[in-house]
């Protein structure tokens, strides 16, 4: 079958190559399985009529074989009528061999419905088999369709990823990185460097004042404590 030859190549991994190349797995598979579900329909339908048609024949041969068994019944009791004498036996034989005629008849068509009901029901049963396999290949491609989309998208998700990390260049980062840190560095002893400064143009004033204030405070407290003690 075609449709199977076309589904089945999806699940070969020696096409999966080429189905990349030229053709969407996804879409592919899901086509697939459209036409699965076409031909099962098909294959529905037909099996219906064969069956109807089976069921049908099986009811004609059982209604012509009732009917032969009646007209054995019917010539056995036209006999009868003219064995009791209510009927002249030529009147009788002709009438139980007409009955009998028909029998023969309605027995053969029993037969002959009988032998095509069977050859219908054959047929049934291997279109049943055929169903059985459809049902089966599509429940198995719609299990592998599920599985191939999150397939799809985790793999789409991992290339996306992968073209961004393709395009960073490490060691342009690092460079800049490495000029950043510099730069720091040297702001960071720039500013020592003036705090410093700013330290050293300060200190020489205020050593001399602080020579001249521990000098007035010394004397200060030195004349008091003179006083005290009644020195001059």
């Amino acid at each position: 079958m075609g449709i199977f030859q076309r589904v089945f190549r999806v699940g070969k991994a020696e096409a999966h190559a080429t189905i990349d190349k030229f053709e969407d797995p996804i879409k592919m598979t899901e086509q697939g399985i459209r036409d699965l579900k076409k031909d099962l329909n098909s294959a529905m339908t037909a099996l219906a009529e064969v069956k109807g048609q089976g069921i049908r024949l099986r009811k004609q041969a059982s209604e012509n074989k009732k009917a032969a068994g009646d007209y054995e019944r019917k010539a056995m009791l036209v006999l009868q009528k003219a064995q009791g004498g209510d009927l002249d036996s030529g009147e009788s034989d002709r009438l139980a061999g007409e009955a009998l005629s028909r029998k023969e008849d309605a027995a053969k068509r029993a037969a002959t419905l009988t032998g095509d009901a069977k050859q219908q029901e054959t047929t049934a049963a291997q279109l049943q088999a055929q169903v059985d396999k459809l049902k089966a290949a599509i429940a198995t491609y719609e299990n592998d369709l599920v599985t191939l989309r999150a397939r799809a998208k985790t793999a789409a998700a991992t290339k996306k990823i992968n073209k961004q990390l393709s395009k960073v260049d490490s060691n342009g980062t690092l460079a800049m990185l490495e000029r950043m840190k510099e730069r720091v560095e040297e702001d960071e002893s720039l500013a020592e460097a003036y705090g410093d400064m700013a330290d050293s143009s300060k200190s020489l004033d205020d050593e001399i004042d602080a020579v001249i204030d521990d000098k007035g405070a010394g004397s200060d407290q030195l004349a008091e404590l003179k006083a005290k003690m009644g020195m001059s």
